[in-house]
Parts: C-alpha cells; structure tokens; sequence
C-alpha cells in the first residue's frame, strides 16, 4: 500500500473527505518529514506509515473542534502538527504555525512553499512573546506543556469568545484540577484515531 492509500483509508474511516491534491500533499509533508529527519531529529517517529496514525490521522482528529474557526494558532507545532494538516484540509482558514526551535522553523518555511501552502503563516518565537496583529478563534497545542502553562503563556491569543483546546493522552484529570481561574473548561471530548489503541482526548478551555 502506498502512503497516499494508507492516509486517504484513514481519512475515509474518519469520514474526512479531501480532494486528491490535498491527500497528495498530506502525504508530501510526511515525505519530507522524512527527509529532514535524516539530518535533524524533527520527530522521534521515523517511518512514514507510523506517522500516518501517529501524526497525521491524530492531528486530524480535531477538526470537528474548529468547525466554523477562519483564523488558527498551533502553538508549539514543531514539523507541523496539528496545524499544516489542518490548513491543508481547512484551505479556508488562516493557520499560524508558532515554534521557537530556529531548526524547526526552517523546516517549516520549506514546507509553506514545497506544499504551496498560502494559507500558513510562520511565527518562529516563543508563544508567550508572540504578539499577533489580531486574536484567533482558537488556540491549538499538541505536545506542547500541561493546561495550567498553557494557559498561562498562549491564553493572551485567543480572541473574546475564541477557545484554548489541548490535545492529551489519557484522561488528564491533575492538570484539569490545576486550571487558572481565568479560564473553565467547558469539554473534554475523547478522540478517535483509526489503528491507534492509545487514549487520546481534546481538552476545551474559555475564558471564564
């Protein structure tokens, strides 16, 4: 099976429907993920098929979460997960990619402009010290601290009514308790990945 198939199975289990030019560009990311990873250590997944379920397919998972969002934040994107599948798919929202390792970053501007990604915006310092011209409707991380840092140093980026939303593993029961006062969290909807056994949930924060 070639990578397009595995990836347009998974999104067919998931019910995401795509157009052949953006599965083939999914498919080119995770190709070039590749090729950067021989040199720099941009993930520690190394295989493609791997990064299907385990980056991809996850990053997608999502999307029902930014129905109706024009303007997306991925903090901490490192090679540009959740947020360059997402602009790939969403090709009518404005997704910003912000990272603070320079080597990443670079990875990052190759891909805007190898996958024609005119969509993507790339801010290449660290999310408490980034200042966007205008908030977002919501706020992603994936991997990138627990709730209580995150919303210390990327609240400031959502706008009035927008969202903070944490992708975790299993339940994360401790880091919910330890939420400032300044935000509630108003979800924690658990996510399905096809061929991952792994607990994954997606964690909802507003301002309170």
């Amino acid at each position: 099976m070639t990578l397009e198939e595995q990836i347009g199975r998974g999104l067919v289990s998931m019910g995401i429907a795509v157009s052949p030019g953006q599965q083939a560009r999914l498919a080119a990311h995770l190709e070039l993920i590749s090729k950067w990873n021989r040199v720099h250590n941009l993930t520690a997944i190394r295989e493609t098929s791997q990064m299907v379920v385990l980056h991809l397919l996850d990053s997608l998972s999502i999307l029902p979460q930014l129905e109706g969002a024009r303007t997306i934040a991925d903090v901490g994107t490192g090679p540009g997960f959740p947020g360059i599948p997402v602009a790939i798919v969403r090709e009518d929202a404005r997704v910003t990619l912000v990272e603070s390792s320079h080597k990443k970053c670079a990875f990052l501007q190759q891909a805007k402009t190898e996958l024609s990604l005119a969509n993507v915006e790339i801010a290449c310092e660290r999310v408490e010290q980034f200042s966007a011209p205008q908030k977002f409707d919501v706020v992603v991380s994936r991997a990138f601290s627990d709730l209580q840092d995150f919303v210390a140093q990327a609240g400031h980026l959502a706008a009035p009514g927008g969202k903070l939303i944490a992708m975790k593993g299993v339940y994360p029961f401790d880091e919910i308790a330890r939420v400032p006062s300044t935000h509630r969290v108003a979800q924690v909807l658990e996510l399905h990945v096809p061929s991952l056994e792994a607990k994954r949930h997606l964690v909802v924060l507003e301002a309170a």
